[in-house]
């Protein structure tokens, strides 16, 4: 017989055999019904069949797939074929179906995750091997049962995330995690347990908040939910599970969680007092600061992402003496740690985020930004490799070098109440005021998006609170629409 996808999960074709229970109960008292439609969205077409007085059924999404299966059962049933009463299926798709899982192993979730990245690792970026070993350790935590001598939930993370990076398969794990990885090896529960809802609710907590019990971050539990879901896709591929197990999962959080808080963005004065307090930081000690302020100014005239800004070469660069500029943008330099990257470096070598391998972004920059690379370029010169940024060395600016002067040129340039708001408390609000002035200017969402470097939807979804926000010019509207001018003057 022909192996056609449905759309359904263990009911498709019958159900899964029960653990421990080894010979099947065999029936040739089988009918099968005629295909019906039900409501579904995904799945609208359902065929049914009864087995020994059980009924079985199963969904498809389209009619074509549904009356090739009943031709299936159809042909079975004229061969004589018994069919098991357990699971519904005809003898020999039941044994083709028990050969296929002696084959294939029920790995725990240790190694099914050691598995799983060693298979990812060669074509992943830096980044993306450090978000999917994230993902895979969060998960480790309600992967872990109820056996005795659980390690604490840290040391879990970072035993994981030590062992799913390749070259560390063979090495013997630190001596502080040599104990939790032991434990782990021997009582992280085995892939099957995700058919239990119990376990695929504590999976799914733990990819929801953070280990004190805070809900984490919208983009921390997408990306954690995103890797979570390509690692299911590889154990669906390899036969280990029969589909996603969080599949139509929600979580509970209202929409436009990544929304930009219209608190962090600075208004054209403000943004000038941070650049200049950032040129008086550590002016003694090797101009830590000064070295920064064309750095921070391609953040909030241009929009640019910190590892862009790093990766940024004098050869991408139009600077005219007067009027506008052009930055060229294809590279990035983001910061992944040495055990995540091919070339043991700190830094990843990557393409713009989210765009195919190649891809570059014309992004136009205004005079004021022109003149402050042309001022930094005179001042300190390009590293060996052209790249306008570096460190006092000559090497790549790590985000720890500019993140403690921005957090040292806040208190310089803002007054208290506004240090301890959230005003400007990133460098990366920087680019969300960049991009909200754009929308404020009249640009379309499209041309702004292009120059971000993001979709529509997302700038859509991100800055509808900041893109009017002006509530007195709001409030004025309101009056002029009442006829309360007067009585408000």
């Amino acid at each position: 017989m022909t192996n056609r996808k449905s759309s359904a999960v263990p009911g498709a074709r019958g159900g899964e055999r029960p653990a421990g229970r080894e010979e099947p109960t065999l029936s040739t008292d089988v009918r099968v019904w005629k295909v019906s439609k039900i409501s579904s969205k995904t799945a609208p077409f359902q065929l049914r069949w009864v087995v020994a007085g059980k009924v079985r059924h199963a969904t498809f999404t389209t009619t074509a797939l549904a009356e090739s299966r009943r031709a299936e059962l159809w042909r079975a049933m004229r061969k004589g074929e018994a069919f098991d009463v357990e699971t519904g299926l005809p003898e020999t798709e039941l044994r083709a179906a028990t050969e296929r899982a002696k084959a294939k192993p029920d790995p725990s979730w240790w190694d099914f995750s050691r598995e799983y990245m060693a298979m990812r690792w060669r074509t992943a970026a830096a980044k993306t091997r450090e978000g999917l070993a994230d993902s895979l350790a969060t998960a480790a935590l309600g992967m872990m049962g109820e056996s005795p001598g659980v390690p604490p939930l840290e040391d879990v993370r970072h035993a994981v995330r030590w062992a799913v990076v390749p070259a560390h398969k063979d090495e013997e794990p630190p001596p502080d995690l040599e104990k939790v990885c032991a434990w782990l090896a021997r009582h992280s529960l085995p892939l099957s347990a995700l058919r239990d809802s119990k376990v695929v609710r504590d999976v799914h907590y733990r990819l929801s908040f953070k280990l004190d019990g805070r809900p984490a971050a919208a983009d921390t539990y997408k990306r954690r939910r995103r890797g979570f879901n390509t690692a299911m896709d590889y154990a669906v591929q390899e036969r280990y599970l029969e589909g996603n197990p969080l599949a139509g999962v929600k979580r509970p959080a209202s929409s436009g969680g990544d929304a930009v808080d219209p608190r962090v963005l600075v208004n054209e004065a403000q943004g000038r007092q941070l650049l200049v307090a950032v040129s008086y930081v550590g002016s003694v000690h090797r101009n830590r600061g000064r070295r920064l302020v064309a750095f921070f100014g391609c953040i909030v005239y241009a929009a640019m992402r910190p590892a862009e800004v790093v990766g940024l070469r004098l050869s991408d660069c139009y600077l005219p003496e007067r009027g506008w500029g052009t930055l060229t943008l294809w590279e990035t330099r983001p910061i992944s740690g040495k055990k995540w990257t091919d070339s043991g470096e700190r830094h990843d070598k990557r393409g713009l985020k989210s765009r195919q391998s190649g891809a570059y972004r014309p992004v136009p920059i205004p005079p004021v930004l022109v003149a402050m690379l042309r001022t930094h370029l005179k001042e300190f010169g390009t590293a060996k490799d052209g790249r306008i940024f570096s460190n006092e060395r000559g090497n790549l600016l790590g985000t720890s070098s500019y993140w403690r002067v921005w957090q040292e040129a806040r208190p310089l340039a803002l007054s208290p109440d506004k240090v301890a708001s959230p005003l400007a408390r990133k460098p990366y609000d920087l680019r969300a005021t960049c991009i909200t002035n754009w929308l404020r200017a009249g640009l379309p969402v499209a041309e702004v998006a292009r120059r971000a470097g993001n979709s529509p939807e997302v700038i859509h979804r991100r800055y509808a609170g900041c893109i009017d926000d002006s509530e007195a010019e709001n409030n004025r509207k309101i009056e002029t629409a009442m006829g309360w001018e007067t009585s408000s003057s």
